[in-house]
């Protein structure tokens, strides 16, 4: 038994991916259909960037096959300029702006703090409190939406459905036992990044467990050895299972650990997302089928064991 693991990838339109990844004719507009053919599941990136209008969300829901999950990546309005603070409004646009109308395709929405961030608890427990965790709070947040927002807003619940969020942090403070306590009672997710620079904890926070994977030596651009994809799927393998990674040997940022002692609650089973953001050099979805491969094989090993 174990709970369902999408690996895919970070984005989808990347000139460089075409004739490497994409076949050398196929049109730009198909790229997503092409690709969601081959991932479960892929994160939306332009969210982070602008809002976009409900048509481009009801665009990527039709284009993609059923059972296939989006994770929607946070808006870094909030996270980056307004740096949590004073967001409700902003929070009402993010939500306001078409996310709801990937019905059941909706998986979790990924908040990405800058490197600069520090942990404040006080500041983290007031967002954390303001996220909707169902489609109908989502909905009811949206409709305090600014006026820019009329006419370009969508704010039906095609599915009622939780509504999952997680956390990336990228500044070492958050190391600390205070912060896995806050993600725990909020129910959010911590990030797994493995960025090279930035902190790797392997806390299980929520029912689901969240990876990224930006690299392995060089950020956003280097791929991942067989040796490395072993160990991912290794990984994903326990999660899935409702078990955790093991900690590194040596407890530096580079290497993955729990920043607390105690685990999360045991379960027998949890889903895992994992999303490869190592694009520059056309690495991501090689990687993402390859890690695809491993962990398929580590887990009918698991079920034909019992």
């Amino acid at each position: 038994m174990h709970g369902h693991v999408r690996i895919g990838i970070s984005g989808w339109r990347y000139k460089g991916w075409r004739g490497k990844f994409y076949p050398p004719k196929l049109p730009q507009r198909c790229e997503l259909q092409f690709a969601a053919e081959r991932f479960g599941s892929i994160e939306i990136n332009g969210t982070h960037y602008s809002l976009q209008r409900p048509q481009s969300f009801e665009q990527w829901r039709d284009e993609t096959p059923r059972g296939f999950v989006f994770a929607v990546k946070g808006s870094r309005f909030i996270t980056h300029m307004k740096k949590l603070r004073g967001v409700d409004e902003a929070l009402a646009n993010f939500f306001a702006q078409g996310v709801l109308a990937l019905g059941e395709k909706l998986g979790p929405v990924l908040w990405q703090l800058p490197p600069s961030m520090k942990f404040d608890a006080g500041l983290l427990s007031d967002f954390l409190e303001k996220l909707p965790h169902t489609t109908e709070d989502a909905a009811a947040l949206a409709r305090d939406h600014s006026p820019r927002l009329k006419g370009r807003s969508f704010l039906q619940v095609l599915k009622k459905q939780p509504v999952r969020h997680c956390l990336e942090i990228r500044h070492d403070s958050f190391q600390c036992e205070e912060f896995i306590a806050l993600l725990r009672k909020h129910d959010v997710g911590l990030v797994v990044a493995d960025t090279v620079k930035w902190p790797l904890l392997f806390d299980v926070t929520s029912d689901f467990v969240y990876c990224r994977l930006h690299g392995s030596e060089e950020l956003y651009a280097s791929g991942y050895s067989d040796s490395a994809l072993d160990s991912w799927a290794d990984r994903v393998s326990l999660w899935a299972t409702g078990h955790e990674a093991k900690d590194e040997s040596n407890h530096s940022r580079l290497h993955g650990h729990h920043a607390v002692q105690k685990n999360a609650p045991k379960r027998k089973k949890r889903d895992v997302y994992v999303y490869f953001d190592n694009d520059a050099k056309v690495h991501a979805p090689f990687d993402a089928q390859g890690l695809m491969e491993r962990v398929d094989d580590r887990l009918n090993a698991k079920a034909k064991a019992a």
